[in-house]
Formats: structure tokens, sequence, C-alpha cells
């Protein structure tokens, strides 16, 4: 009798200890920036998402063309397009694929289809790998864009460094990191993707799928109506956007200036200088927004770590500093390692192909398992022939470039 009692109180206490860590975790799910707000409409999802895919990277797709042919170079283009469209397809419907649950997070999702400890390990490290990269390449192309700009306008600027330029968007990046969650980064990101379609900018073809959950987690869901409905309409429309972008500026760059094209197309253009002024200045305007987007899941990691594993209490002090020192850090890499064409490559190619390109495919064929030889099966596995083709080839580029550029390059000038 005495055993079943004390067999009784033990399972009363673990009951009591799971309901406390799971308002432990509902709290914090309140408080981090990802599931702060979940009032989005689907027009949010649609400059969220052309802010995080559409970015500066368009500037090498001419010189990108040069090098590969009109034919070879545009196809690739139109390819890459379709397949990621299908793969973040995959991840717009995997995210409520299990009835009650929300995969509001990347890894969240990896755990589910890989397990607990192996899709966390799986997913968190290629995830943060491209947002990491996407910012110090947006804290680079800030801080360059803006030189131009005052450089071609103003002649008394033409002594100031880069570096100082950098420095300067790390500023407006340490403000603007303070904004709570995504949904308060509306204002932000609209004015991103209103610059994207100004002059159409886009780095890193198609990295956006790194934060699709991490958007769609923003959007209200019911059984009714489920939050795929909304995000799907946002990303149809944010992707008509990119295609325009992408076709457009690698085209008419490519035809304008054939192989003499630089790996950033502005860096060509020598007239009018307004215009190149006017440009480069909407660049540095949509690089801001495109770096918050990128960073939102960074901090909700970091924050969340600091609050479970730390035991920090959540406020504003723990954000402040928390997010400032990775503000800092990306800042400072940015200033050490400016060079544009080679980090698009390197980091684009090591990166974005794994999380846009075929780990969708692989986490809808583990957990959907479609019949072999169907639709679905035979369009994952070659979306995951193509992405690994990108992630083993398209870094040797980017390093090269790198170690060319260093040869002459000077810390800080």
């Amino acid at each position: 009798m005495h055993d079943k009692e004390v067999s009784r109180v033990e399972s009363g206490n673990n009951s009591n200890d799971a309901t406390a860590n799971e308002q432990i975790d509902d709290d914090l799910n309140r408080w981090l920036p990802i599931t702060a707000s979940r009032k989005a409409k689907w027009w949010y999802s649609t400059f969220h998402n052309v802010t995080a895919v559409v970015g500066a990277g368009v500037l090498g797709l001419p010189y990108a063309v040069s090098q590969l042919g009109w034919i070879p170079g545009i196809g690739m283009i139109i390819i890459s397009w379709f397949v990621t469209l299908y793969s973040l397809w995959q991840l717009v419907n995997l995210h409520e694929h299990v009835p009650g649950k929300r995969f509001d997070r990347y890894p969240e999702l990896g755990k589910h289809v890989f397990g607990l400890k192996r899709g966390y390990w799986i997913v968190m490290p290629q995830q943060m790998i491209v947002q990491v990269a996407s910012d110090i390449v947006y804290m680079v192309t800030g801080g360059k864009s803006l030189k131009e700009s005052m450089h071609t306008m103003f002649h008394w600027s033409r002594g100031i460094k880069q570096t100082y330029f950098i420095l300067f968007f790390g500023v407006l990046q340490l403000i603007l990191s303070q904004a709570p969650n995504f949904n308060s980064l509306k204002v932000v990101s609209f004015t991103a993707a209103v610059m994207s379609l100004s002059l159409g900018t886009i780095a890193f073809a198609f990295a956006g799928h790194s934060v699709a959950l991490e958007i769609q987690a923003t959007i209200p869901s019911t059984p009714e109506k489920p939050s795929k409905g909304p995000m799907w309409r946002g990303v149809t429309v944010a992707y008509a956007i990119v295609a325009f972008c992408y076709l457009a500026v690698a085209a008419s760059g490519f035809w304008a200036f054939g192989n003499l094209v630089d790996d950033d197309v502005l860096v060509t253009l020598k007239h009018p200088h307004w215009l190149i002024a006017l440009a480069n200045f909407m660049v540095f305007l949509h690089v801001l927004g495109s770096y918050q987007v990128f960073a939102m899941p960074v901090f909700d990691m970091i924050e969340c770590y600091l609050v479970k594993k730390r035991h920090f209490t959540p406020g504003r002090p723990l954000r402040l500093i928390a997010r400032s020192i990775y503000v800092v850090v990306t800042m400072f890499v940015g200033m050490c390692f400016p060079f544009f064409g080679g980090l698009l490559g390197f980091f684009g190619g090591l990166a974005f192909s794994s999380t846009s390109f075929f780990l969708p495919c692989i986490m809808w064929l583990v957990s959907q398992k479609p019949k072999r030889w169907s639709f679905h099966w035979i369009a994952s596995w070659l979306s995951i022939i193509i992405g690994v083709s990108i992630t083993v080839l398209a870094p040797i580029g980017g390093a090269r470039t790198i170690i060319i550029s260093a040869k002459n390059y000077k810390f800080f000038n």
C-alpha cells in the first residue's frame, strides 16, 4: 500500500513538472521574436519573403550569365526558380502536417523528421550558416552600396574608407535589432521589398527558405483555416516578383555589357551618375531590411538558449546585450573580409543550396514517404541532385575569388 502511495505521489509530481515546463515554454514563446505575434496577414508573407529572397546578389547575375552564356545562364536561373518554389511548397505544407502542432522553426521540423538530437544537429548548423553568412554579406553590401552612392554624388566623401560606411550600416542595425518580433519589422520589410522592385536586387538566389517556417509562424492558424493557405498565397506573389527581378536584371545587364560586366553590375555602370547613386542607395535601403529578416531566427535561438539553458531573465536588457553582440560580430567580420563576389559564391553554394534545394525534399521523402516513381518522389530526388551539385561546385569558385582578392587587400582599408 505504501509503495502504491509513493508511486502515485511521484506520478503526480512528474505530471506537475511537465505542466510547469509547458507553462514555461508557453511564456517563453510569447516573448521570443518568432512566436511573440501570430497576427500576420498573407501580404506580410509576401514582403517578408521578397525581402528574404530578393537582395543584393542579382548584381552578380549578369556576370554569371557572361560566364555560362545566354542559354545555360538563363536556363539555370529558371531551373533554380522552379526547384526552389517546389521545395518551398514542401516547407509550407510540412509546417502543420501533424494535426494540432506547428513547427515554427526549421530545427523543430528537423527534430520531428530525423529525431530529437540528430534532427537538431542536422538542421540547426545549416540554418545558422545561412543566417549568419547572409548577414555578413548584407553588412558588406550595405556599406559598399552606401559608399558608391556617396562617392558618386559627393566628391568630398571620396576620402572616406569603405570600413566607415560598413560601420555606419552596423550602427543602424544595432537600432533596428531591438524590434521585438517579426511583425514589428513589417514597415522595414515592406520598404526593403519596394526597393527590390525599384532595382531588382537579389542576394543569395533563393536563400529565403531558411526563414520560411519562421515567417509562417507569425500567421494565425485554425483547423478550418490553416496557415499554409495565406502563406502560400504570399509566397506565390513573392516568387512572381523574384522571377521578374532575376530575368530582367540578368538579361539586361549581360545584353548591355557582355563579357565586360563585373561581378557587381553597378560597378560596371559609369553614367549617368544620378542613376548609379540612386541604384546603390536603393540597394542600401533594401539590405537594411534583409539583414533583420535573416537575423530574427538567430536572435530567437540565442535568446531561447540564454533563458532556458543559462536561466537569464527575459527582458529588454537581455535583448539589448545579446542582439548587439551579434550585430557587432557580423559587422567586424564584414569589415575584415569585404569580398562581395567571393562571399556570395562561397557562402551561397555552401549554405543556401542545402536549406533551399534539398533539405526540404529529404524531409518530405522521410516524413511523407511518397510512392516510388510518383511525381513528388521524382521531383524531390531531382532537387536533391541539383542542390548537392551546387553545394560541391559553387564554393570552389567563391573560394578562388576570395583568395585572388585577398592578395591585394589590406585590413580596414
